[in-house]
């Protein structure tokens, strides 16, 4: 019987944390430790920015589907695999949500042979950065139904706040709530919501700024409401963001773990991949590439909306730029965008494989074409996988030039990722013409019809009644020269889920356009966008357990 990933995790002893940090040069100085084998680090600025920096591998996929593409197993076992090659490597990625370990998906630290550790840790409390932004988020909203409990000399719109509280975990029973009942005492009765941590503006500011001044700075602009006169009012009017910068002091830090074979592991942040650009911070980005030759990160979703962000927003706020792009497929996903059900992608289906392909190709082709970088594909193996899916696929992309590797690092650790990550070091030299997809001085509209013409495929976008009132508003108030956050469905190119593989000459309807004016972009949702999600019939949480001696099972 095959091992779960905490048992393969539960099998390899781990290193101090302060000797895993001395491999790429952290002093144990550098470290607040949080025991044995975690740690926070100290940022030094000016080192930070002055600093030799290494290579930027970004690992994205293809678009995501059911079927799994395994983007941070595959960004594990890369790591891994350049370290093994004698090269200086670090990884960097989000941190996980409670949500989706006791949902559906599980744990986000990797799989099998490929993980980071102490896995637990990892995907429950961790350092308790995911504590201290939530503290933040809901210390605001009760400072703004507090400011209205005493008078309202701000003449906040009790109809128009924008800022829900947050808790990390699903929960739908909180999605639509009422608060302020039972008398003047407690408060004044509105209609209310709660969010899931990650979808906190909060989160994506904590991962953009490049410091504790900054990170206040940023928290000040955040628009909670808007006035009876229909103006913004913001967490500095409510004098918030010294005390919500306090609660963020430590959570700012950057913490480093350990891979499966000891290789230093950036582990920071975890905004939503929908509402927010899906990336871990850019302080932990930083820190990889100022202490490694390679550091490789990743991107929320497919490479349409995660790396679209990733560039378009993480890059141009913060000056990275990525040497090498890795595009992850599998087999059974790119089965199920050429038709195949979930149920049935057992069976051998090269034809499917095939008509799955054009999916790929278009990611390919945005990439190389659209962003301007340098790309290889990684095929992550699955064992159900044959030789014949797999050519079929090799085959695709050495007719386009393309360098594709399969990966087996699930199985095999750093040793199944050797040959990818000869073919990174090889690419990350190559010339990179590196470009974003939109100019911030393009209007609201031009930059949604420049994503979507050049990154979706599709023919340009319409806009709902109140989307355009809403683009003219934030227009009025200044923030038509930020970049552009879609909000869409994962499992498409479109904004239609359905539409799998490469569809072309459609429309996105833009229902919504609202200002993370914090963060720095604005949210263009195309859809119902699911800010807290909720359990499944059969949630992981029902699976997982301790013993008597702590051990925890059931993790995966």
């Amino acid at each position: 019987m095959a091992l779960s990933d905490i048992e393969i995790a539960n099998q390899v002893e781990m290193e101090p944390i302060e000797k895993v940090a001395n491999k790429i040069g952290i002093e144990r100085k550098d470290l607040s430790l949080y025991g044995d084998y975690k740690a926070k680090i100290k940022i030094d600025n000016e080192k930070l920015e002055n600093a030799k920096k290494g290579k930027l591998i970004l690992v994205t996929a293809i678009t995501p589907t059911p079927a799994g593409e395994g983007k941070t197993t595959v960004s594990v076992g890369l790591v891994d695999a350049l370290s093994k090659k004698g090269k200086k490597a670090a990884i960097a990625v989000r941190e996980p949500s409670l949500g989706p370990v006791f949902g559906i998906k599980g744990g986000a630290a990797g799989g099998g042979h490929a993980q980071v550790v102490p896995m637990e840790d990892i995907n429950l409390h961790f350092t308790g950065d995911f504590h201290a932004i939530g503290a933040a988020n809901n210390l605001l909203a009760a400072l703004l139904d507090n400011h209205i409990h005493q008078g309202n000399a701000l003449r906040i719109d009790t109809r128009r706040i924008t800022w829900k509280r947050v808790v990390d975990m699903n929960d739908r029973q909180l999605r639509h709530i009422v608060n302020g009942l039972q008398g003047r005492v407690n408060g004044v009765p509105r209609e209310d919501g709660y969010d899931i941590t990650v979808a906190s503006e909060v989160m994506a500011i904590l991962c953009l700024a490049n410091n504790i001044t900054e990170l206040k700075d940023k928290l000040r602009k955040i628009i909670v409401a808007y006035n009876v006169d229909n103006e913004p009012v913001t967490a500095g009017d409510l004098k918030a963001e010294g005390a919500m910068t306090a609660l963020l002091k430590d959570a700012i830090q950057p913490n480093i773990v350990q891979t499966l074979a000891h290789t230093p592991a950036f582990i920071h942040g975890g905004p939503f991949a929908n509402i927010a650009h899906g990336c871990n911070s850019v302080l932990a980005t930083k820190l990889a590439l100022t202490h490694a030759d390679y550091a490789v990160t990743e991107a929320g979703f497919g490479a349409d909306l995660g790396a679209e962000k990733f560039i378009d927003i993480k890059c141009r706020k913060s000056g990275l730029r990525p040497s090498a792009v890795v595009l992850v497929a599998t087999v059974r996903a790119l089965k199920m965008h050429g038709g195949v059900n979930k149920k049935d992608l057992g069976p051998e289906n090269v034809d499917a494989v095939i008509k799955g392909l054009p999916n790929l190709e278009k990611h390919l082709d945005n990439i190389q074409n659209v962003y301007g970088l340098p790309a290889v594909v990684a095929i992550n193996k699955f064992p159900t996988d044959t030789d014949a899916e797999i050519n079929a696929v090799k085959a695709a992309c050495e007719k386009l030039g393309v360098g594709v590797s399969l990966c087996d690092v699930w199985a095999k650790g750093g040793d199944g990722g050797l040959e990818l990550a000869d073919m990174v070091v090889d690419l990350a030299e190559q010339e990179n013409n590196f470009q974003f997809v939109y100019d911030l001085e393009d209007s609201i509209e031009e930059k949604l019809n420049k994503i979507v013409q050049k990154v979706y495929g599709g023919s340009g976008v319409e806009f709902s009644p109140k989307a355009k009132k809403q683009m003219k508003q934030l227009a009025d108030l200044g923030f038509s020269d930020y970049p552009i956050c879609m909000a869409k469905t994962q499992y498409s190119f479109s904004d239609n889920a359905k539409l799998l593989g490469a569809p072309k000459d459609f429309t996105v309807t833009i229902n919504e356009l609202k200002v993370s004016a914090g963060a720095g972009f604005i949210v263009a949702l195309t859809g119902a966008v699911m800010t807290m999600p909720g359990l499944p019939k059969s949630p992981a949480a029902e699976r997982i357990d301790v013993d008597e001696e702590g051990n925890i099972t059931g993790l995966f």
